[in-house]
């Protein structure tokens, strides 16, 4: 089956990797220019070894050649390309406390007032290229930019082939309602976040479709040890006012990385920061596109952190890692007005130092990614 390049590739060889913060990938550099401003829940392994080489693909050292999603992995052959609405719009939402989408908003009339944008937020816009959050264009802090740690944007992660059988692989599986006008489809243990207790009865693994896109992921610089323990898709559809409200992923069972996969359409996800104190700004001036370097700058404004949002622009077939800071400390969310289309999300979590080698429950670790790798998984 051939497949073209999934990811934009240098002459060494390895495949351009965008936006990590203060940590630089050994990678060419991608083109220049920052990705257009936009108009702008809590949830919670090595590189497998010979891996084939491909006349086409990800284009890597010979040592490191890409995997593919082969049709025995993925199901069959293809399906069209342009796969991109749901099998069904569902007329019943899953809805509860506060959160709503627009089937229960119809039945209860009028748009309540937490689905409302914020008032006035400062809006940044995410720079891949530079690793900075700058000012949005014709605002206040237009021209200024402060460090954004923790971001990596891999885009072309799959070709638009490979997009389509994922998402008609994961439509063969029946979605359940979720809050705030999604759907859901789990692949991990059941977890109580709150009493800290889980199970790993009726967990089979992660889906046999998402195993060469898990071996893929571990061809790239910050994911080379990167061990998913759990698969959760979300469907997103502006028909039922799709959304999700600013949180933080657990961080006692998930460890530091969040890794989403972006298919059907473009998106944006926005950053925000509830911690009491001010962000230090230095000048960005326009159309300077070098990356900026923090301890080297003059920070000369300031803004307080809970006027800021920070937009990240994850565009179709993209690839997004979270840590540290972007992982731990700002909280993301997906405005309903950023869903114009059918949008499929499949996320996956890692195992926190608690459940690894050395942890208190490291026995438990490792019966989940025994489970997890046996790619015999089932939505739970």
């Amino acid at each position: 089956m051939a497949i073209e390049s999934v990811a934009r590739t240098a002459t060494n060889g390895f495949p351009t990797v965008r936006g990590a913060g203060n940590w630089r990938p050994r990678v060419a550099e991608p083109r220049r220019r920052c990705l257009a401003s936009p108009s702008v829940e809590k949830t919670g392994r090595k590189r497998a070894p010979g891996l084939r080489a491909l006349r086409c693909g990800l284009q890597l050292p010979a040592a490191h050649a890409a995997p593919r999603l082969r049709p025995d992995c993925l199901g069959g052959a293809m399906a069209a390309a342009t796969v991109a609405e749901a099998p069904e719009v569902l007329q019943e939402c899953g809805c509860k406390g506060i959160r709503t989408c627009l089937i229960c908003e119809r039945q209860r009339g009028g748009d309540p007032p937490w689905q409302l944008p914020p008032q006035n937020p400062e809006r940044f816009t995410y720079c891949s290229h530079t690793g900075w959050a700058v000012g949005a264009q014709e605002s206040d802090f237009e021209g200024w930019a402060f460090p954004f740690p923790g971001v990596t944007l891999i885009e072309d992660f799959v070709t638009r082939e490979e997009e389509a059988e994922l998402v008609r692989l994961m439509d063969r599986d029946p979605w359940k309602p979720s809050q705030s006008g999604r759907r859901k489809q789990d692949y991990g243990p059941k977890v109580n976040f709150r009493k800290r207790k889980l199970k790993a009865a009726g967990f089979r693994g992660l889906p046999s479709f998402s195993q060469e896109v898990v071996r893929r992921m571990g061809l790239y610089p910050n994911l080379e040890d990167f061990r998913p323990v759990e698969q959760c898709n979300l469907d997103y559809c502006p028909e039922r006012g799709s959304a999700i409200d600013p949180h933080l992923d657990d961080a006692w069972l998930w460890g530091e990385r969040l890794v989403s996969l972006n298919l059907l359409s473009s998106t944006v996800l926005s950053m925000t920061h509830e911690a009491p104190g001010s962000l230090l700004l230095c000048p960005a001036p326009p159309g300077s596109l070098e990356p900026l370097v923090e301890g080297v700058v003059a920070f000369s404004r300031s803004v307080l952190c809970q006027d800021v949002e920070v937009a990240i622009p994850l565009p179709r077939r993209s690839l997004l890692v979270l840590s540290g800071a972007a992982r731990h400390q700002w909280q993301h969310a997906i405005h309903r007005r950023h869903i114009t289309a059918r949008r499929v999300c499949a996320t996956f979590r890692e195992l926190s130092a608690e459940f690894c080698s050395g942890g208190r429950q490291q026995e438990l670790g490792q019966k989940l990614l025994q489970i997890a790798f046996s790619f015999q998984g089932r939505p739970t």
